[in-house]
């Protein structure tokens, strides 16, 4: 049976606010949803520990936005045992979130500023079709980020871009 396009991603975040800012930074002003998840549901689909608390709050760009490619942030009370604080380049499983992004030097500031908490400079991406300006980061948990320098009208394109 197919699936949707994808609807959101869900990223544990340490500090609830803290990732709200850095994520608006990148343009995802608007708040789908916001509250206190049921801790039996959370238990149940999450397999929390009893007794925890997990606030929500899943941003999209624009209130009239479409609900896909949404990013919900989901802090856990008491704080789970953290992976590894991962730094630099992907690792093998890791998955990263792709925004196109313009104005791209604009993007990329406010994100460093926001907390990104690994920022190499952008490189000329090239393939045999097209060059594109491209970095990856990392959120202020350490979530990679790829932005792509290109025009966001191009995510409604139904052929490859």
């Amino acid at each position: 049976m197919p699936v949707s396009a994808l609807i959101r991603s869900a990223v544990f975040c340490s500090d609830l606010d803290r990732s709200t800012a850095f994520y608006r930074a990148l343009g995802l002003d608007a708040v789908y949803y916001e509250g206190d998840l049921d801790p039996e549901s959370s238990k149940g689909a999450l397999q929390v520990p009893a007794g925890s608390t997990l606030r929500c709050r899943i941003l999209k760009r624009g209130a009239d936005a479409a609900n896909f490619g949404m990013v919900g942030l989901f802090e856990l009370t008491p704080l789970p045992q953290p992976l590894p604080t991962p730094a630099g380049p992907p690792r093998l499983g890791e998955t990263a979130l792709v925004f196109f992004a313009q104005p791209f030097m604009e993007v990329l500031t406010a994100a460093r500023e926001a907390g990104a908490t690994w920022s190499p400079d952008p490189i000329t991406f090239t393939m045999p079709h097209r060059s594109q300006l491209e970095v990856c980061l990392r959120d202020p948990d350490g979530v990679l980020i790829n932005l792509i320098d290109r025009d966001q009208a191009e995510q409604f394109r139904t052929s490859a871009v």
